[in-house]
């Protein structure tokens, strides 16, 4: 079985970021930060981690931001050049992948997510990439993507991460309908988008990585409409299965799930309390407000 590498990634980030308004009325929710790294960087670098070499943004209005972030500010730079702050210096050129590497497509309808990878058709080609959801931010070594890429290395065909969650939230998720299960590793025959937890096939939930063979283009072209009446990922991945092989991968880490307010709050106190020059004083806030 011949499987070729991913070397190019998607990260929909058209999304109005709405319940988090008003922050988000003029600034990207995706630039909204844990700690001092904004969300959309954590993804870029997980990728990057993970060998990807081609980072394509499916953007919106009001994203430009966005795009200078990862671009230089060269006065910025000037200015930490002429006071020696060689440390913040080399933090802001660490932003930018090298030149040439990042492209961006606009989604002018917010149509769902199988819509925004579509729309990335044509930076992708035929070849197998990735997709990296900002909202889902992950707190592990190696990256979510670097773990994912290694079983896809041996299995091929699509793979995404998953993760249990209570019977309850199913409706909240895709799931898999499960053939085997190694308890690493779980063989899909089928999926289900945001089935009602009563005839859920599992509650084993997919997360915003997925590593994805082409030929979903060709059935994300079809514009067919799912769930809420937008053009669903998981539908597509679900019509390849039987020609394509599709498994689901359980990750290393935490997941916080950071297109909510209580799981953005968790994750700044989580990535905090990670970093040796911050969680003393971190543990010191909670105890005074405990």
């Amino acid at each position: 079985m011949l499987i070729k590498p991913v070397k190019k990634a998607l990260f929909p980030v058209a999304g109005l970021g709405t319940r988090f308004l008003p922050a988000t009325k003029a600034i990207p929710k995706e630039m909204l930060p844990i700690v001092d790294k904004p969300l959309i960087q954590y993804a870029v670098e997980e990728a990057r981690e993970a060998g990807i070499e081609q980072f394509i943004f499916i953007t919106g209005r009001g994203k430009a931001v966005m795009e200078d972030h990862f671009d230089h500010a060269v006065e910025l730079e000037q200015v930490l050049r002429d006071r020696d702050k060689t440390e913040d210096l080399q933090t802001v050129l660490d932003c930018s992948p090298p030149a040439g590497q990042l492209a961006y497509a606009r989604q002018q309808n917010p149509l769902g997510l199988g819509h925004a990878v579509w729309c990335g058709r044509n930076f992708i080609g035929d070849e197998p990439f990735a997709v990296l959801s900002a909202d889902d931010l992950i707190l592990g070594k190696p990256g979510c993507l670097k773990q994912m890429l290694d079983i896809y290395n041996q299995v091929g065909g699509n793979v995404v991460a998953v993760e249990e969650v209570p019977r309850k939230h199913t409706g909240r998720y895709g799931i898999l309908d499960i053939e085997t299960d190694d308890g690493k590793i779980a063989k899909a025959k089928g999926l289900v988008e945001k089935p009602d937890p009563a005839v859920a096939p599992s509650t084993l939930s997919i997360i915003g990585r997925y590593i994805l063979q082409p030929d979903i283009f060709n059935i994300l072209g079809e514009h067919k409409k799912g769930v809420g009446g937008e053009i669903q990922l998981t539908d597509a991945m679900a019509a390849m299965i039987g020609t394509t092989d599709f498994h689901g991968t359980r990750f290393e880490g935490r997941r916080f799930d950071c297109g909510g307010r209580l799981g953005f709050i968790e994750a700044n106190i989580a990535f905090a309390l990670s970093r040796a020059d911050l969680r003393e004083g971190v543990l010191k806030i909670i105890k005074d407000y405990a």
